[in-house]
């Protein structure tokens, strides 16, 4: 059985940031990490399609933290302690700098996620830390005992250690970090150790649509809409894209994280009403009839309005019952007040959900209650530290993820130390 000072479970972003924090805080201190698969940072690799979505230059973290349907008042004091600023200047300080895009993403300088991962397995050659692959864990336990210790300037003593075992052999170790992500056998093995885990459901996922008036007009993108999930108070706002499927983009994406628990709860069927404009239905109208007569001899559908794209633009007003061609001057009442019906309260059926892109996220993990969430230390079971998605702490899309990942890790790390 080998036992290190520290031992973290889970090959993702949190797991390295800490193991790297960790020797660079304590370089006596042993640590392994152990992740299951062939190869760690898989997250990382595929994000913001496949550049790494680093982090989003928000830097007050009372606004930051309203990124977060789950964890948004845990997470305000640790932003307080490690937030943007300090991951960017992390990164630079290892030859790693970031840019920042024009919706608030950051990504490297780069453009390519390897750089991020390259970043982190050069800091561990080069703190000694040790990688092992392809260990899944299959238990742990605590025991009282005397470990044998690996590269460590401390000798042997009696202490409480975490046992674990593997699919290729048995550790123990005094601290145990687990960052494994949205992991159900882990959970399970959680809740062995004491921890109550809340269910997980889908989080950051698009919406499945089969309607007429997007069905062939896929890639068309509106910059600001207002989405409401009708019969409850879920609302969002942001671009909007349609897609091959139904709907994406900010707006959705928005939807789908805040309103996790409730559209699993209703089998991902609903409807939603959406205003394309921005404008209430009275004003809309308003503008329609003046168009009515400044464009009385131009054909409807050659003239979109509102910086809407054109063919979404058409396929409303073919909704409204009218045809493309037809002029300004023939449209009449009736029709009018439908094109503002479709341009300001539109109804959608919404069917199904899709994963987005490949970066699927779950609400749910282990209850934030039973956390320090000034240490990212179990409240339930001693020397047992948390970092990242494990917990019930998801954020909607744009690198807010990841910011949870390096703050959570970070604070263990020094809290581990510190012990």
């Amino acid at each position: 059985m080998k036992s290190y000072d520290v031992i973290i479970v889970g090959g993702g972003a949190a797991g390295f940031f800490a193991a790297i924090n960790i020797a660079e805080l304590n370089p006596k201190l042993s640590i392994t990490i152990l992740e299951r698969g062939k190869e760690g940072l898989q997250k990382v690799k595929i994000s913001g399609g496949g550049r790494c979505n680093v982090t989003h230059a928000e830097f007050v973290p009372s606004q930051l933290v309203q990124n977060y349907p789950r964890g948004e008042k845990e997470l305000l004091g640790p932003f307080h302690k490690f937030m943007t600023g300090d991951t960017i200047a992390w990164f630079e300080q290892r030859g790693v700098e970031l840019k920042i895009e024009d919706d608030g993403r950051m990504f490297p300088i780069s453009n390519t996620s390897q750089t991020i991962i390259d970043c982190f397995l050069k800091e561990t050659k080069k703190h000694e830390i040790e990688v092992l692959y392809n260990h899944a864990v299959k238990s742990i336990r605590v025991a009282k005992g005397k470990g044998v210790r690996v590269s460590t300037a401390e000798a042997p003593h009696a202490h409480t250690n975490f046992q674990l075992v593997t699919n290729q052999g048995e550790f123990t170790t005094e601290k145990l970090l687990v960052a494994t992500g949205s992991n159900p056998k882990i959970w399970a093995l959680l809740e062995g150790l004491g921890h109550s885990i809340v269910k997980p459901v889908p989080s950051l996922f698009t919406f499945d649509i089969n309607d007429n008036r997007i069905k062939d007009i896929p890639g068309v993108v509106v910059k600001d809409v207002e989405i409401h999930v009708i019969g409850s108070n879920l609302m969002s706002d942001g671009p909007l894209l349609i897609t091959h499927v139904g709907m994406s983009a900010p707006s959705i994406l928005k939807l789908s994280a805040f309103g996790a628990i409730e559209l699993a709860a209703c089998d991902y069927n609903f409807e939603i009403e959406i205003n394309f404009i921005k404008h209430n239905f009275d004003d809309c109208l308003l503008q329609l009839k003046q168009n009515k007569q400044d464009f009385a001899k131009k054909t409807v559908g050659k003239s979109a309005q509102f910086d809407l794209p054109k063919r979404l633009w058409q396929q409303l007003v073919v909704a409204s019952g009218i045809t493309n061609e037809t002029r300004w001057a023939d449209v009449n009442k009736i029709q009018l007040e439908a094109l503002s019906n479709q341009l300001t309260k539109a109804n959608f059926k919404v069917t199904g959900k899709s994963t987005f892109k490949e970066e699927f996220v779950t609400a749910g993990g282990v209850n934030l209650k039973e956390l320090n969430f000034k240490t990212f230390e179990s409240k339930v079971c001693k020397h047992l530290f948390f970092a990242g998605e494990v917990l019930n702490v998801d954020a909607v899309t744009g690198g807010f993820n990841f910011q949870n990942a390096w703050t959570s890790a970070y604070i263990a790390a020094t809290s581990i130390v510190q012990k």
